[in-house]
């Protein structure tokens, strides 16, 4: 997609140099994307923040307010509700033992997983290093703290499985 730097200024779209995006990607305003791969026709809704090394497929569909950190996948045909968050650290602190601010030097990011098919629903929180398995349906508010089998549905804080699909 090439949006003209006119449109993405009206729009307060933020994408910097190094993304890669398909074709027929649609961005909505108020969004920030760096360092990111996103897949041909991905819908990318408005207030979404969509970190470095982050790939997202093809014909997904992130909705408003949501934050990919860098270290998530999201395979194709993913379908990500509003306002859901990822975690990419394991142990987050602001510090080091010694007072100065970490740097991404003091951290390692902790790769999750979003399988083919799947579904986030709206203000999931995805914790560090987990997989959504393949046609899975997270439950929306769920908190999700360990892996989802493929095809079965979780829900509840923290999620646990509700059925099989």
């Amino acid at each position: 997609m090439n949006l003209t730097e006119e449109y993405k200024r009206a729009n307060s779209i933020r994408i910097s140099e190094d993304v890669k995006l398909g074709s027929n990607v649609k961005i909505f305003s108020f969004t920030n994307l760096y360092g990111c791969d996103v897949g041909d026709d991905t819908k990318i809704g408005a207030f979404v923040e969509i970190q470095k090394g982050v790939v997202i497929g093809k014909r997904c569909k992130i909705s408003s307010h949501t934050f990919i950190c860098e270290g998530v996948t999201i395979e194709d045909g993913v379908f990500v509700g509003h306002n859901v968050t990822f975690i990419n650290d394991l142990y987050p602190r602001a510090t080091n033992p010694d007072g100065n601010l970490q740097t991404e030097s003091d951290w390692k990011v902790t790769p999750t997983l979003i399988a083919r098919g799947s579904s986030i629903g709206s203000s999931c929180t995805i914790l560090a290093g987990v997989t959504v398995g393949e046609g899975a349906i997270v439950g929306a508010g769920a908190v999700v703290t360990k892996d989802v089998a493929p095809h079965t549905i979780v829900a509840g804080v923290p999620a646990k499985v509700f059925r099989n699909l």
